[in-house]
């Protein structure tokens, strides 16, 4: 491509979105071809599909080939049916059946101490989206860090990581991911202090909106998933994430983006002396954001209680520097930029 007086080489995903102009979007471009009603039924989970959906399942074939139709999850071409991508992607019963959809399974893995060095499981599933969700998250959560708790005076362990924003966090990277992108798919990476979840590509709306925008990149496959009730409604999701990290008492949400890849990473618990000056405005920003969205405003003591910290002079002037740097940097500002008492302050995001 030419920029300027100089040719430069495409990048593969700049290629990709060439070859696909005047194609089909992903969705509903052909997945397997000149199938039978009894070979659709053999592939597809569909079942599933009217048990999720809280709708009794029709009694005929033909009706039920119909609805699955109407849905875009498979086409009727000259007397025989084609499944779509869509609905391959969320209810094969096995994605390596379909030759150009295996690599896209979601791949799980878990890795001693903090680094890749030593990988203890590593695991990637064969079930669509739709059909494999519940047990994904499960067995997310079977792996995460857990802490010791005492409920109905008995010990048991916790995940220290709430399963809201983990189950929001992994429907939003396949909702989001660009499935342009050969040879890579969703990856949720577990570490003794941290979860990254990944998916190929990059997001449409910059990192320091997602709270308040959305844009999908997979319109079809976000819109089945939210009425199978996997993930929330549009912008939403990362709201409830927020809210759920606060509740926890985590580390501010790290969104890191690649060439190739968007990462969300969750934490385990630090206190304010662990977290760098980043980790901090971070977190600043963040509540800032989420008392916006819920029609509130952050004061010094709001940003206090998220980071439980008492209402101590020492307190208090650690969390009025943090709030006076992330002003300074740009990321909040005052909602009032008459009133000159800072005790009294309340402060919105940039972008409100």
């Amino acid at each position: 491509m030419r920029s300027g007086e100089e040719l430069l080489p495409m990048t593969p995903e700049q290629l990709q979105r060439i070859f696909a102009e005047g194609k089909p979007d992903f969705e509903l471009q052909i997945a397997k071809a000149n199938l039978s009603s009894d070979e659709v039924v053999s592939l597809l989970d569909v079942q599933s599909y009217f048990d999720m959906m809280k709708i009794p399942m029709p009694e005929t074939r033909d009706a039920i080939i119909d609805k699955f139709e109407r849905e875009k999850l498979l086409v009727i071409h000259s007397g025989s049916y084609e499944i779509t991508n869509l609905g391959a992607m969320l209810f094969a019963k096995d994605l390596t059946n379909f030759d150009n959809l295996s690599r896209k399974a979601i791949r799980v893995v878990v890795y001693n101490g903090h680094s890749k060095i030593k990988t203890k499981l590593d695991l990637t599933g064969n079930k669509g989206y739709a059909i494999g969700f519940v047990s994904l998250i499960q067995y997310i959560m079977g792996q995460l860090p857990a802490s010791e708790v005492i409920e109905d005076a008995l010990r048991k362990n916790a995940s220290v990581f709430p399963e809201l924003a983990v189950r929001e966090l992994v429907a939003n990277a396949m909702i989001h991911q660009d499935f342009m992108l050969s040879g890579n798919s969703v990856m949720i990476e577990i570490y003794d202090n941290r979860i990254e979840i990944s998916n190929p590509g990059k997001p449409i709306i910059t990192v320091d909106r997602f709270i308040d925008e959305y844009q999908s990149r997979n319109e079809k496959l976000a819109n089945v998933m939210r009425r199978l009730r996997i993930c929330e409604e549009k912008g939403s999701g990362i709201d409830k994430t927020l809210f759920e990290i606060e509740l926890f008492q985590l580390p501010a949400l790290d969104i890191r983006v690649n060439k190739t890849r968007t990462t969300v990473i969750m934490h385990t618990p630090k206190s304010l002396d662990e977290m760098d000056k980043k980790e901090r405005k971070l977190a600043c920003y963040q509540h800032c954001c989420l008392k916006y969205v819920m029609s509130e405003m952050m004061t010094n003591q709001t940003f206090r209680e998220r980071l439980s910290l008492s209402d101590k002079k020492a307190s208090v002037d650690i969390v009025s520097k943090v709030i006076r740097e992330t002003v300074e940097d740009g990321m909040i500002k005052l909602n009032d930029a008459e009133n000159k008492s800072k005790r009294y302050a309340k402060y919105v995001p940039f972008w409100a």
